[in-house]
């Protein structure tokens, strides 16, 4: 297709992505961004080999393995018998394959450095809220202005985008009763392992995890992402009852902890995270194309939200890159990512009732599942490419290759 005039709302890893595919594909594009300087949203994330695949086609893959930490596993232990209740590694996917835990910020640094080396404009302070289309073209409307015109509309504004409406078709948002707080904290090795998610559970009603995400900056001190499960419904009841009690009550059930408590020091230094599972049937509109949050959002419970907004991101670029309209590259891009995005969203939202829910009995049976049939190597296998993303082999549906395992290591 000829080059084309694109704006890339939201400067999250999604937008980023999409802002550097698109252009090396040959398009002008523009990336407008809410806060007054770009700037990253969140703690601590997974890159599952289907996320490096990306990077590592930006070239990208190298920077972000020197800021990140490999994960090999993920590990769930009960906090009354010490049983194991989740064990998925990598390894039954060939040698090198891993995750890498890396901090929001040193994703969004090495996304942010790679847009600023292209020259690529960002126009900062500028919230997106409605969107006008005449003669084909696209504009962005917004209290500090008038965006435009433009071939195409990238949305990566997240779950609540204003642009939603301009969708082919809504589906309905379903806010998730469990929420997590979280906090970045020191990396400490003891009672810890530093290629490991590890995770606590009582019962589906409380989970507390540690994982290891490497550094924010080249010379910054290790750290790791501490989370801990909740409705943030019942957030203002722990609140008064104040910062004591609540931190005894996580030594309690996990005494490791204690430098990552002694760390936060309050409330006030923990960030409220509130989900939401929604999927637009059609992740597009009339001149415009959704991608991550926007397109899909979730529990974190099977961490591939960073993830897909990258594949979605490749997989935008390779449909514009194959069609002969915008219209037609909106259709591929729909095709493209259709059963892979369809399959993990409700992979999701049927998993995660088991890890953060009020039931007695789905624990029950994840615990009996898990170690009646997590031992299988066929299961072993399914359960290591369902955690890495790769069911149904979504780099191949977008023509990506995956990255050298010599350098995914």
């Amino acid at each position: 297709m000829k080059s084309l005039d694109i704006a890339i709302a939201g400067a999250g890893p999604g937008g980023l992505a999409a802002a550097l595919l698109l252009s090396r594909a040959g398009h002008r594009v523009r990336i407008l961004e809410r806060f007054d300087q770009p700037q990253p949203v969140g703690s601590g994330l997974m890159l599952q080999p289907t996320g490096l695949a990306v990077l590592h086609a930006l070239g990208l893959y190298r920077s972000i393995a020197r800021l990140g930490a490999p994960i090999d596993r993920l590990i769930g232990t009960d906090v009354h018998s010490g049983r194991t209740v989740l064990e998925v590694g990598y390894q039954p996917l060939g040698a090198g394959q891993h995750a890498l835990g890396v901090h929001r910020a040193a994703l969004f640094r090495v996304l942010h450095d790679a847009v600023v080396e292209a020259k690529l404009p960002i126009r900062s302070g500028y919230t997106v809220d409605q969107l006008q289309r005449d003669l084909g073209k696209s504009w962005l409307l917004s209290p500090q202005g008038l965006e435009g015109p433009f071939d195409l509309v990238v949305d990566a504004l997240g779950a609540h985008s204003a642009l939603k409406p301009f969708a082919r078709s809504q589906g309905r948002a379903r806010p998730l009763v469990y929420g997590a707080l979280w906090r970045t904290t020191p990396w400490t090795d003891a009672g810890f392992d530093r290629q490991a998610l590890t995770q606590r559970y009582r019962g589906s009603s409380v989970m507390i995890g540690v994982m290891p995400i490497g550094r924010a900056e080249p010379n910054g001190s290790e750290l790791a992402a501490f989370f801990w499960s909740l409705k943030p419904a019942e957030y203002a009841a722990v609140q008064q009852l104040g910062f004591a009690a609540w931190r005894q009550s996580v030594q309690a059930y996990w005494p490791a902890t204690a430098p990552h408590l002694d760390a936060l020091g309050g409330f006030e230094r923990l960030t409220l995270a509130r989900y939401q599972h929604h999927t637009l049937p059609v992740p597009a509109g009339e001149g415009i194309a959704f991608i991550g949050d926007s397109a899909h959002s979730t529990s974190p419970q099977l961490g591939q939200g960073a993830n897909m907004a990258l594949l979605d991101a490749a997989a935008l670029t390779a449909a514009v890159d194959i069609a002969d309209s915008v219209d037609e590259a909106l259709e591929r891009y729909a095709a493209m990512r259709r059963w892979h995005v369809r399959l993990y969203q409700a992979l999701s939202l049927t998993l995660t009732p088991f890890y953060q829910s009020d039931s007695a009995v789905m624990p029950i049976l994840r615990d009996l599942l898990v170690g009646s049939f997590a031992r299988v190597p066929a299961i072993r296998r399914m359960l290591a490419s369902m955690v890495s993303g790769q069911l149904l082999s979504p780099l191949k549906a977008i023509g990506l290759e995956p990255a050298p395992s010599g350098e995914v290591r």
